[in-house]
C-alpha cells in the first residue's frame, strides 16, 4: 500500500513540475501594450530579453504576481516565451485568462471535441476559440504515434534548431556544428513546440490551417490573397493592367487543391514587394513576351553570372511553357503542391513535424524547415493577414495532430536527444531550402533576416549546419574574400549544395552603410534619404526599410535611432 501511495505522489509531482499540467487550470497572458519588454527579473532594473508584440499570447507559469522590484507597481507575471525559457512582464500590460481543464465533458463544445477525437487536455483552448469563432472547424489527426517516441525522433541531433540559448532548450550532447545564435534543440524545447496544446489560441492555431483548397472559403480566398500582396509592385503592376492576381491565385488554388493564400505568400517571398524583379513578372521583356516567372525559379548563380537573372528566369519560364499569368502562377504552385501538400504535409505544422506522411519512410523526415519556431511564427503572419482583411471569422478548418499517451508522458523534460554524427557531405537540399532551414530569408537573390553584428563565422556555422562543412564562402561588397568581422549589407554569400551553388546578397536591416553594425552613419543615411539629399537603392534601400512596409519613412528613422540607443531591437 505504501508503495502505491508513493507512486501516486511521484505521478503528481511529475505533473506539477511539467509545463503542460494535465487536468489543472492553465493561465494565458495576452499582451495589451505596444513595445512591452520581457525582462529577466521582476523589475525594470533587469535586462530586456525581447520585445513582446501587442496582442501576442503566452502561457504563464502560474497566476502568481511577483512583487515589483521597480518600474511596475502592479507586479509582474512570469511567462514561457521559448521552449521552457521564462521571463517577466509588467502586469499592467497583460490580460490574463484561465483555461479550465475538465476530465469529463460537460459543455456541448467539450462533448463535440471529444466526439471529434480530441483528448480532454485539448478542450479548453479549442472551446475558447470555438466560442469566439463559431465558424471555425477543428478536426483531429490521430497519428497513432507514441508521444515520447515522437519527441525523441524529432529531437535527434541536427533535426531541430532553436535560437534560444537557455540551457533547458539546448541539447548539449549534440556535436553537430552550430553557431552562437542557433542551437540544437533539446527534447524539452522540441516537446514545447511540437505539443499542439501549446498553440490553441487565435494567432497560433493557423499553423494547423488546412493548406489544401477549402471550398467553404471559396468566397474569401481571393480578397485574402489580394490583401496579402496588394502593397507589392508586382500586384500593382498587374492590377493596373486589369488583372487581379488574388483572383488568379484563387482559380489556380482551386485547380491544384492548394490554398490561394499560401500561393500568395510564396510569390511574395520570392519576388519581394519592390520592383527589382520587374522583368520576371511584367511579361514584356524582348524575346520572352507574355512569359512570367513569379517564383524566381531557374535563377541559379552559375546561370545568372553567365546570362543574367532575367534571361535565366524567363528561359526557365519558356521551357516550362509558363505563357500567360495564369499558367505561370499555376506552374510554380504545382511544384509546391506536389512536393509537400500532396505528400500529406498539408499544414505548416506538418511541414516541420512530419508525423502523418503518405510514405512511411518519410516519417519524421522530409521537413521544410529545421527552425522549430517557424510554424508558430508563420501562423502569426497568417493570422494577421486574415485579421487585417476582416476575414478572421471565415469558416477556417484546422487539422490538429493527436498522439498516444500524451497525458501519461507529457514529455517536457530536458533529456532524450540522440547524438548522431554530423555529415560533411554537401546537402542535396535546394539552396533556398538550406537558407530558410537555417533561419534566414531567401528572396529575389537576397538573403535577409541577418541580425546586425552577426559575425561571418556565426553565419557560416549556422548555414553549414544544414548545408554541410565548407559550403559557405563570404565576400565583401568589393568582392574580396573575408573570413572575420561582421556580415554587412551588400556582402556576397555563396552557398553550394550537392549540385550547384548560388551567390546571394546580404541584407542586414538597419545597416545601410554595409559595415554590419547599426550606428550614427546609418541614421544619417536614412535621414538624408528621407530629405531627398541621398539615395539608398537596391539592398541598401531594403536595409533602410527596417519596419518592412515597403518604404523608408519616419518610422524606420525612429527604429534606427532607438536601436542605437539600445531601446529597440531591429529584427
Amino acid at each position: 500500500m505504501r508503495s502505491r501511495y508513493f507512486k501516486i505522489l511521484i505521478f503528481i509531482f511529475l505533473f506539477i513540475v511539467n509545463m503542460n499540467i494535465c487536468y489543472a487550470d492553465v493561465y494565458r497572458g495576452k499582451i495589451t501594450g505596444t513595445g512591452v519588454y520581457l525582462r529577466s527579473g521582476p523589475g525594470t532594473k533587469y535586462s530586456s530579453i525581447k520585445t513582446l508584440s501587442k496582442n501576442s499570447e503566452y502561457t504563464l507559469t502560474s497566476d502568481k504576481l511577483y512583487s515589483d522590484e521597480g518600474g511596475c507597481s502592479k507586479g509582474w507575471y512570469q511567462l514561457y516565451y521559448e521552449g521552457s525559457a521564462t521571463g517577466y512582464v509588467c502586469a499592467s500590460y497583460v490580460s490574463v485568462s484561465t483555461l479550465v481543464y475538465n476530465e469529463n465533458a460537460t459543455s456541448n463544445c467539450e462533448v463535440n471535441m471529444q466526439n471529434a477525437g480530441f483528448p480532454s487536455t485539448y478542450w479548453p483552448g479549442l472551446c475558447k476559440m470555438q466560442s469566439d469563432h463559431p465558424n471555425w472547424q477543428f478536426k483531429s489527426i490521430p497519428t497513432g504515434l507514441d508521444w515520447s517516441t515522437a519527441v525523441n525522433k524529432e529531437s535527434v541531433c541536427g533535426e531541430s534548431y532553436i535560437s534560444s540559448s537557455d540551457p533547458s532548450n539546448v541539447d548539449s550532447t549534440c556535436h553537430n556544428p552550430y553557431s552562437k545564435t542557433w542551437y540544437p534543440a533539446s527534447a524539452s524545447a522540441v516537446a514545447y513546440y511540437m505539443d499542439p496544446r501549446n498553440w490553441l489560441s487565435d494567432s497560433y492555431v493557423f499553423q494547423f490551417e488546412y493548406l489544401k483548397y477549402d471550398t467553404g472559403l471559396s468566397s474569401s480566398y481571393a480578397p485574402a490573397a489580394s490583401d496579402l500582396i496588394d502593397h507589392s509592385a508586382f500586384y500593382k503592376y498587374h492590377y493596373e493592367k486589369g488583372t487581379n492576381l488574388g483572383n488568379v491565385m484563387n482559380d489556380v488554388g482551386y485547380e491544384l487543391n492548394v490554398s490561394p493564400v499560401h500561393i500568395a505568400s510564396r510569390v511574395l517571398q520570392e519576388l519581394g514587394a519592390k520592383d527589382s524583379l520587374y522583368n520576371l513578372y511584367s511579361g514584356v521583356y524582348p524575346g520572352y513576351e507574355n512569359y512570367y516567372n513569379f517564383y524566381n525559379f531557374g535563377v541559379s548563380d552559375s546561370c545568372a553570372t553567365s546570362k543574367g537573372a532575367t534571361t535565366c528566369g524567363l528561359t526557365y519560364a519558356k521551357e516550362h511553357n509558363w505563357y500567360g499569368v495564369h499558367e505561370a502562377i499555376k506552374g510554380g504552385a504545382s511544384q509546391i503542391a506536389n512536393n509537400y501538400i500532396a505528400k500529406g504535409q498539408y499544414t505548416i505544422y506538418l511541414q516541420k513535424f512530419n508525423v502523418v506522411p503518405t510514405e512511411s519512410n518519410k516519417l519524421y523526415g522530409h521537413q521544410y524547415m529545421t527552425n522549430i519556431n517557424s510554424p508558430s511564427e508563420e501562423s502569426k503572419s497568417s493570422y494577421k493577414t486574415y485579421n487585417d482583411a476582416g476575414l478572421i471569422n471565415s469558416p477556417f478548418v484546422f487539422y490538429i495532430p493527436v498522439y498516444n499517451n500524451m497525458d501519461i508522458t507529457n514529455y517536457n523534460t530536458s533529456n532524450g536527444a540522440v547524438d548522431s554524427n554530423a555529415s560533411t557531405d554537401p546537402s542535396k537540399l535546394a539552396v533556398s531550402t538550406i537558407v530558410t532551414s537555417s533561419g534566414y530569408h531567401y528572396s529575389g537573390g537576397n538573403i535577409s533576416g541577418i541580425v546586425a553584428n552577426t559575425s561571418i563565422s556565426e553565419l557560416k556555422e549556422t548555414i553549414e549546419s544544414i548545408a554541410g562543412s565548407g559550403a559557405v564562402t563570404v565576400k565583401n561588397a568589393s568582392g574580396n574574400l573575408v573570413t572575420d568581422g561582421s556580415i554587412g549589407t551588400g556582402y556576397q554569400i555563396t552557398i553550394k549544395n550537392a549540385n550547384t551553388n548560388e551567390t546571394l546578397t546580404a541584407v542586414v536591416k538597419g545597416d545601410t552603410s554595409g559595415d554590419g553594425v547599426i550606428n550614427a552613419l546609418d541614421l544619417l543615411q536614412v535621414q538624408k534619404n528621407l530629405l531627398g539629399t541621398y539615395n539608398l537603392d537596391g539592398v541598401y534601400d531594403s536595409a533602410g526599410d527596417t519596419s518592412g512596409d515597403g518604404v523608408i519613412n519616419a518610422l524606420d528613422l525612429l527604429q534606427v535611432q532607438r536601436s542605437i540607443l539600445g531601446t529597440y531591437t531591429i529584427s
